[in-house]
């Protein structure tokens, strides 16, 4: 039997995708669950999996090139003897004849992001909801090589999906990543994001991933950059008002001085902030649903990191207000290693509720943001400097202050209530900022 591997629809958003690599070549065996195909959707590269076993007879679709959400790009013939008549459909399919399929084999492997040695995906528990050990092919089989106990092992896929790299792990090695994994690394190397923070002093160093373009040169969109257009054009029908608010940071700054050495980030700081001060104001935290106001049933913080390549992705650390400030820090490390070699599944950039822009870190002192689809509200965030001052008892002083801006949906969200969002912010920052390591 004949079938044709489709171009998968990885997001509810995705119509077309770039074939970043080919896992396994013309003529190589498939294994049923084995992976194919990486593909890039709009944020993240995901890994396309076999629904069958059989053989690649021949990619119609090759590495770099786009394709639309279920054209084929590949042909998988069950046995060798079948390959040449599977270059035969092949052929006639992209001469306009219709060639006799069934649906597709490839499937997605559930939001797993295709790990790698630099970029590990995060520890998740290793059990499906039954308690069934969901593990890979090529990770069952090397756990029977090294002689890992595949109940011993936590998956770091989502759902707790056990990879190779996790036995590698498991077992006291490197992890060795595939010839796929290979290619997104070798693509993704030199790639530095933006990791937001308070003041200047905090900026990281970024390197260009691609040269400059020659002038005069006209340069297509990557799929990143045409999420974004989606994303503003789409945010072009919503009315907006905003509200700005000068806040003091010298008691901000003295914590996070203290707590620093213990691996806490200024971004974490700032999204535990906003979080803690959401539970007081859930309209803040809603969006707009076409028959009223879709209150959320948890605190999820986007906050906006720039990819060296073009575009942004807004990894998300879901249940801010419940995490303490040390687990937070480390999941955005991990949040944001991950998003540089675009590793991110989509409920980790796609489900924010409230999201922080900051671009203090480049001496922006204030700036407006443009709401994001789907959520009612974005934090602009300016840089903390010294500023002259009035003081309480009438003379002058110099306090560090910054500038925040708040883009809301008018719809759902009103003037007080974006007024008193940024009153209690302040007054936690300027007065109780201690509160946020209990």
């Amino acid at each position: 039997m004949i079938r044709e591997v489709f171009m998968p629809a990885l997001s509810s958003t995705m119509t077309e995708g770039k074939i970043v690599s080919w896992a396994k070549s013309e003529g190589d065996k498939v294994e049923k669950g084995e992976t194919v195909v990486v593909v890039e959707s709009d944020k993240a590269d995901m890994d396309v999996e076999s629904f069958y076993e059989g053989y690649l007879a021949i990619i119609m679709t090759e590495a770099g090139e786009m394709a639309q959400v279920n054209d084929a790009i590949a042909y998988l013939a069950e046995t060798k003897e079948e390959i040449a008549e599977a270059k035969q459909k092949a052929a006639a399919g992209s001469n306009g004849a219709a060639p006799a399929a069934t649906p597709a084999p490839a499937t997605p492997a559930p939001a797993t992001p295709a790990p790698t040695a630099s970029a590990p995906a995060a520890v998740q528990p290793s059990a499906a909801p039954s308690g069934r050990v969901i593990v890979s092919p090529r990770a069952r089989k090397l756990a029977k090589t090294l002689k890992v106990d595949i109940n011993t092992v936590n998956g770091s896929g989502p759902h707790g999906r056990i990879v190779a790299a996790d036995i590698e792990q498991a077992a006291g090695k490197a992890p060795t990543p595939t010839p796929a994994e290979q290619n997104v690394a070798a693509q993704n190397a030199a790639a530095v994001a933006v990791v937001p923070g308070a003041s200047k002093a905090s900026a990281p160093a970024v390197a260009p991933a691609t040269p400059p373009a020659a002038p005069g040169e006209l340069v297509a969109f990557n799929t990143l950059q045409q999420a974004v257009v989606r994303n503003m054009d789409a945010s072009l029908t919503v009315p907006v008002f905003r509200v700005g608010y000068t806040i003091t940071t010298n008691e901000l700054d003295k914590l996070y001085k203290q707590i620093k050495p213990k691996g806490v980030t200024m971004t974490a700081l700032l999204a535990k902030a906003v979080a803690v001060t959401l539970t007081k104001h859930p309209v803040v935290n809603a969006s707009f649903a076409p028959s009223g106001i879709q209150y959320s049933n948890s605190i999820n913080i986007a906050v906006a990191v720039a990819m060296p390549d073009g575009g942004l992705i807004t990894p998300v650390l879901r249940g801010a207000d419940q995490m303490d400030i040390y687990s937070l820090s480390r999941t955005w490390k991990d949040l944001v290693k991950r998003s540089r070699s675009k590793q991110l599944s989509p409920e980790e950039y796609n489900s924010g509720t409230f999201t922080l822009s900051n671009l203090g870190m480049f001496g922006v002192d204030s700036f407006d943001a443009i709401l994001p689809p789907g959520q009612g509200s974005i934090l602009a965030i300016g840089g903390s400097r010294p500023q002259v001052v009035a003081t309480p008892d009438g003379m002058m002083g110099i306090r560090n202050q910054m500038r925040v801006n708040m883009t809301s949906d008018h719809r759902i969200i009103y003037g007080a209530d974006g007024a008193a969002f940024l009153k209690d912010l302040c007054d936690l920052i300027e007065n109780n900022p201690q509160s946020l390591t209990l």
